[in-house]
């Protein structure tokens, strides 16, 4: 006899399971994309024990008459897909007619479907794959599937499954990304007769985030509008100060499918370059409208992963939008509540004339509330710096003290004599050159700051007439930095110079054999190196513009970064690293003390930048006190 056996038809619908059916989720997932994919406008889900013990998924689409409802049960039946063509302009979301019969493998389900309001239907009653009833049955239109005691037939399945409380995770998970999807659609999610899920359908896209992310975060979203030959982009992202410590607060939706796919994920990541700290991730809902035959979505089991012809094209349209988008905005987060259109008709304490005795003329100087004058005595007494507003705009450019990307409190030091701290101040703001580029007009957003003092010797303390604003001196110097840098970085042949004594380089022979092959990429940047026999190298030359100092650290991390990439480099990648590296080494420190003329050239040089708002790695450059909020604190207003 031969070897090879054909398997019966209930044998292939259990291993089919074990492809579509992975856990309860599998299950939801499955059921709820036919009902979408009927046209419901309402989809209740209610399920017991995680998944496990009930699963039941009611909608009012367009149902099954008595011959389709049987049919359907039958492995590779679907009424979605009828040629070859069909394949490749995929338009539903389920489509390979295997999740009904693989279901009905490892499970006891009940179908009660109606094609029409006719209020007579039909009842399918099926366990372990076998058919044990099928009967006229009273049905609204729609359908409604129950599916219970999942895995029952299938112990060594059962075994693997998780807690319920992580199972139901993936069920709520999922659900929301259909929200998402679908924010025309009613969704009603019960777990044990608990409510966890409830959307109102009416197509508000911002009203379904509110509902699964909470309020707040809504009021944080911008929505984002973008459109080409081929693509239409939609939906809303959180501002940067709104984030997550994961991707799972992002969802991508393409033709009305979620999706995972880390090219898309990675362009809306680009688009917030530099605006987000660390391992943090913004929230975000992104609906993608694209030619069907633009996209493969046949290229995974569960459909969560799809393939693009025209990827480039696209992850270049997304990052262009986030970014042009989150340019427009103001980001600078609200230290309390956000300031509401209001009527100042509230009750305010009255103004009480108080008697205090004349102050100094030193204390006086320092109470007064009126933002400081230009001081151009100031300006001649520092070789006639600043002599002019747009003179100190220019003037805070890319070289400073060195400082630590995370400052930490440091004992306060010793105060040094006023000849002292006179020379200090003027050898900083001789450091504070021009950049070689023209520093980028100030974006209309960003607010007029007056500054009133330092505290801590690491907070710029600044107003306006909006309220109170605190500014972090490190990071903004450093995205000031950041900028010039970076444009310097954009031009390195001008400006590198050859070294009349070469640095000389030690590392493994490892080390060594893999830097032979990244010479080009630092050419690019401007650093030369020569190999000098063994594991040795020489440095021949580097930009004459990297802070003073500094030049052989910043080579050797440059290398090091090198080293430490396992992919091609990207000469544009080392081009934002080697500046964020030179950014953060020639910026000025915490617990640093500055002058007001410095502190008005560095708010005039960060309005010049392309963005205020964060430092190069991320973090919040400026918060604001509102003076509403303000008055609430002192209850002038109640």
């Amino acid at each position: 006899m031969g070897k090879i056996n054909i398997l019966d038809e209930h044998i292939a619908n259990q291993i089919a399971a074990g492809e579509v059916v992975e856990r309860p989720s599998s299950v939801v997932k499955e059921l709820v994309e036919n009902a979408v994919d009927a046209g419901s406008s309402r989809i209740d889900i209610a399920i017991e024990e995680g998944g496990l013990q009930l699963i039941r998924v009611s909608d009012n689409g367009s149902g099954m008459d008595a011959d389709d409802v049987e049919k359907a049960f039958f492995r590779h039946a679907t009424s979605k897909i009828a040629s070859t063509q069909d394949l490749f302009s995929i338009r539903t979301l389920g489509f390979r007619g295997e999740a009904l019969p693989s279901i009905g493998a490892v499970a006891k389900v009940e179908c009660l479907t109606s094609p029409d309001a006719s209020g007579l239907g039909t009842k399918l009653v099926i366990e372990g794959g076998n058919v044990k009833a099928k009967l006229e049955a009273a049905s609204p239109r729609g359908t409604d599937l129950a599916v219970r005691e999942l895995f029952y037939n299938t112990p060594a399945r059962l075994k693997y499954m998780k807690t319920i409380q992580t199972e139901l995770g993936h069920v709520t998970d999922y659900i929301y990304r259909l929200a998402l999807s679908h924010p025309g659609i009613a969704f009603t999610l019960k777990h044990n007769g608990q409510t966890l899920i409830q959307t109102l359908g009416n197509g508000d896209l911002l009203q379904v985030v509110a509902g699964i992310y909470g309020t707040a975060a809504a009021k944080s979203m911008l929505p984002i509008r973008g459109e080409t030959l081929d693509y239409k982009l939609e939906g809303y992202i959180a501002k940067p100060e709104l984030t997550r410590a994961n991707r799972n607060g992002i969802t991508t939706v393409i033709n009305g499918r979620y999706v995972r796919n880390f090219a898309v994920v990675h362009a809306l990541l680009q688009g917030f370059h530099t605006l987000l700290p660390i391992n943090r991730f913004p929230l975000a809902a992104l609906h993608i409208q694209m030619d069907p035959t633009l996209i493969d979505v046949n290229v995974h089991p569960a459909k969560l992963e799809v393939r693009f012809s025209k990827e480039p094209e696209l992850i270049q349209f997304i990052e262009h939008e986030v970014r042009a988008l989150l340019g427009a905005q103001r980001l600078i987060p609200a230290a309390g509540l956000p300031q509401e259109k209001r009527p100042r008709e509230a009750v305010v304490q009255e103004q009480l004339a108080l008697y205090r005795p004349q102050a100094a003329p030193s204390e006086r100087a320092s109470a007064e509330a009126a933002p400081p004058p230009a001081r151009p005595a100031d300006a001649a007494a520092s070789g006639g710096y600043a002599a002019s507003g747009s003179a100190r705009r220019d003037a805070y450019a890319g070289s400073g003290s060195s400082a630590s990307a995370s400052p930490r409190r440091e004992p306060a030091p010793t105060a040094p004599s006023p000849r002292d701290a006179a020379a200090a101040s003027e050898a900083l703001l001789r450091s504070l050159t021009p950049p070689a580029a023209e520093a980028a007009p100030a974006l209309p957003a960003f607010p007029k700051l007056h500054p009133i003092g330092q505290m801590h010797g690491t907070y710029i303390v600044a107003q306006n007439e909006e309220g109170l604003f605190l500014i972090d001196q490190h990071a903004a110097h450093e995205r000031i930095n950041y900028e010039h840098y970076y444009d310097q970085f954009g031009k390195p042949a001008e400006a590198s110079q050859e070294l009349l004594v070469p640095i000389t380089l030690e590392f493994t022979a490892i080390d060594a054999a893999k830097l032979a092959d990244k010479l080009p990429q630092l050419e690019q940047a401007g650093v030369y190196l020569e190999a000098f026999g063994g594991s040795s190298y020489l440095v021949r030359a580097y930009p004459h513009w990297l802070p003073k100092g500094e030049e052989q650290a910043l080579v050797e991390e440059m290398i090091e970064w090198l080293l430490s990439e396992k992919k091609q480099v990207d000469i544009a990648k080392l081009r934002e690293k080697a500046a964020i590296m030179c950014s953060c080494k020639a910026s000025i420190k915490a617990n640093q003390s500055i002058g007001t003329l410095e502190i008005e050239v560095l708010l005039d040089r960060l309005a010049a930048c392309r963005n205020p708002y964060t430092c190069p790695h991320g973090r919040p450059i400026v918060v604001s006190f509102s003076t509403y909020e303000l008055e609430k604190m002192f209850k002038r207003v109640m």
